[in-house]
């Protein structure tokens, strides 16, 4: 079986920067039998700690809230190789966001390039301290969900 870790981050305290938590509860709740398969990790503020998380990993899902230059609610994905381009066109909702976590991983650990990450980012549309969800947002987390079974799937196959 590959190993897999599920990791859902953002703070739950500033609005839609939740998305990346509530999409893998909701995913958890809905696919059960598939959340036995892997390592599932929710995360506040991972920073650095995050490579700790990859260590010995064959494979990663990462479930963010993004900033970028779309619709609140819109969901991206972006794999191994896109990765790389994602500082670019769109940001964590950190500030040191994941894309600069993990280049900076690969340098100071070569064996984290054998990990395939991919990163469903949810664009966010409010980040303020003590904010909920945004309706949009909110909206996305069923699609969200299911894209995260979608990926685990084709890495289970």
């Amino acid at each position: 079986m590959v190993k897999i870790a599920l990791i859902g981050i953002g703070q739950s305290l500033r609005g839609d920067d939740v998305a990346g938590l509530e999409a893998v509860r909701l995913w958890q709740s809905h696919y059960p039998q598939t959340a036995q398969k892997l390592q599932v990790e929710l995360s506040e503020l991972p920073g650095l700690a995050l490579l700790d998380r990859l260590d010995g990993m064959e494979a990663a899902i990462l479930v963010d809230a993004v900033q970028a230059n779309a619709a609140p609610g819109t969901i991206q994905r972006l794999g191994p190789d896109e990765l790389a381009a994602f500082s670019t066109n769109a940001q964590s909702a950190h500030g040191w966001g994941v894309a600069e976590t993990l280049a900076l991983g690969r340098s100071l650990n070569p064996g984290l390039a054998k990990c395939r990450i991919t990163l469903i980012g949810i664009v966010g549309g409010q980040f303020s301290l003590g904010a909920g969800l945004s309706p949009a947002v909110q909206a996305a987390l069923i699609e969200a969900a299911a894209l995260i079974e979608k990926e685990i799937r084709g890495l289970l196959d």
